[in-house]
């Protein structure tokens, strides 16, 4: 991707998780519609990212105290720490308010404002609980974090994942910087893991019996623990 690309994809990011502070503010989730079900994942990484802002709004305080005689420097900094403070923040309202989403005959993936991925529930073939960590914990899109040579998609969240789907056919991830990558397995967190597999495996029974009186989508199976 060219330079001026990926500039704009940053800068869509960044706008992202800016609005997600307002819609944080307002208690309103993006994306989810009527009749829809939301799989949250924000509370595994909730105490650590508090903690973090924390730790940020005391360094802006112990800044402006020691700067405050040079008023250039002090500004700067304000503005500095002021701004990562909204952007630490804004890591866990972008959580927040883009959950997960179940929708009619998709499932929706999300990784707070970073990226998302759609899977048609035709194309899962199994959905299984399965905790464990993250192959890395930076998961950078331009690396084999992001599962591109394995063909495995990781939306951890605290270097984790919950829930292993297995699918009939890939689908393509799209990362930050718009590197794209086959997938034939995803593995994401929920707060609420079994309750996710079951859901899901409800959608994919009923994407099979609607498949029943024509040709199938994908031949899908629902695995048992």
């Amino acid at each position: 991707m060219s330079r001026g690309g990926a500039l704009r994809r940053l800068a869509a990011h960044e706008g992202r998780w800016l609005v997600s502070l307002v819609w944080w503010v307002a208690r309103r989730r993006i994306g989810v519609a009527p009749g829809e079900r939301a799989l949250g994942y924000a509370a595994a990484q909730a105490a650590f990212v508090y903690g973090l802002a924390f730790v940020c709004v005391v360094e802006t305080v112990g800044l402006s105290a020691l700067f405050a005689g040079e008023p250039a420097v002090h500004g700067v900094l304000l503005v500095l720490d002021v701004y990562t403070v909204l952007m630490v923040l804004g890591l866990q309202a972008a959580a927040v308010t883009r959950p997960h989403v179940l929708g009619a005959g998709v499932l929706w993936l999300r990784d707070g404002a970073r990226r998302e991925l759609r899977i048609p529930v035709g194309r899962i073939a199994s959905v299984r609980y399965d905790l464990r960590f993250s192959r890395s914990e930076a998961r950078a899109d331009d690396a084999a974090a992001d599962g591109a040579a394995a063909g495995v998609a990781e939306f951890a969240v605290g270097g984790q994942t919950s829930v292993t789907v297995e699918l009939a056919e890939p689908v393509v991830v799209v990362g930050l910087l718009g590197r794209r990558a086959t997938v034939g397995t995803v593995r994401f967190h929920a707060d609420d893991p079994r309750a996710a597999v079951r859901a899901l495996r409800e959608a994919v029974r009923e994407a099979m019996a609607g498949a029943d009186d024509g040709p199938g989508a994908g031949g899908a199976s629902v695995t048992r623990p």
